[in-house]
């Protein structure tokens, strides 16, 4: 009996130390591997596991280390925002007025703007946009132009605004954005034989980048490219033609 149990003993040694093997050479070692990273995930920085690993669990999990922290705060998403602010035209960037047969640079010239603008997405965002510009002219001390237009705008952010981390969103302080759009008004070059009259602005581009101070105020700072069309620019100059305007903006964003 006695010799009996030895032997039933040492075959089940054998057989538990060969179960024991197979885990410690393939899958026991993995299974135990990956409990401790989700386990020490959220302590140990370094080593992080995707809640649902793949794309689609990327967009539907966001995980610790898909976003550059250091440039975001605590949010909440808004719909709307305004747009205040104005800026300077850039004469070595704009084409010059014609009076009297010769050529006058644009000098001391600004530019005001008021818009209303939707947040689409968090990469995309539309705004409408009334603008008030006033030319003068290097040496035509007498001669100044004025123009109105209303215009429409799509934006495009080349980062995201706001970052979804679990229940927690977050903002980014700092935003580069392009756009293109375009607008329509009206030209009115102060005295006789100016080009006044109906004008198209397209394409108006945009390039800059917004500043967060909060969860409401930002500032944007950008350079605005508009191709205006249909009349002439200056006095003595025939209807038709394009003329290209530059300005170097900024304007506060008041989020709502």
């Amino acid at each position: 009996m006695k010799k009996t149990s030895y032997i039933l003993a040492a075959t089940m040694m054998a057989v538990s130390g060969t179960a024991f093997g197979a885990f410690d050479n393939g899958d026991w070692l993995a299974e135990v591997k990956t409990g401790v990273d989700m386990v020490s995930a959220p302590i140990i920085a370094e080593r992080t596991v995707d809640a649902a690993p793949g794309a689609l669990g990327l967009e539907v999990y966001q995980t610790v280390d898909a976003v550059d922290t250091t440039d975001t705060q605590m949010y909440i998403p808004t719909t709307k925002y305004v747009r205040m602010g104005g800026g300077l035209n850039l004469g070595f960037a704009t084409d010059s007025a014609m009076f009297d047969g010769a050529e006058y640079d644009a000098s001391g010239s600004y530019t005001v703007q008021l818009g209303l603008g939707w947040n689409l997405s968090s990469y995309v965002r539309t705004e409408l946009d009334f603008q008030m510009a006033e030319f003068k002219f290097s040496d035509l001390d007498d001669k100044f132009a004025t123009y109105h237009t209303v215009g429409g705008m799509l934006y495009f952010d080349f980062a995201r605004r706001y970052v979804q981390m679990g229940d927690i969103t977050h903002r980014r302080t700092f935003v580069p954005f392009m756009g293109l759009g375009a607008a329509f008004g009206q030209y009115e070059f102060a005295g006789a034989n100016g080009a006044d009259g109906f004008v198209i602005a397209a394409p108006r581009a945009v390039l800059g980048f917004n500043v967060m101070f909060n969860d409401l105020i930002g500032l944007d700072i950008y350079y605005q490219y508009q191709m205006m069309i249909g009349r002439g620019f200056g006095w003595d100059v025939r209807a038709g033609g394009v003329d290209n305007i530059s300005n170097i903006m900024a304007a506060f964003r008041v989020n709502f």
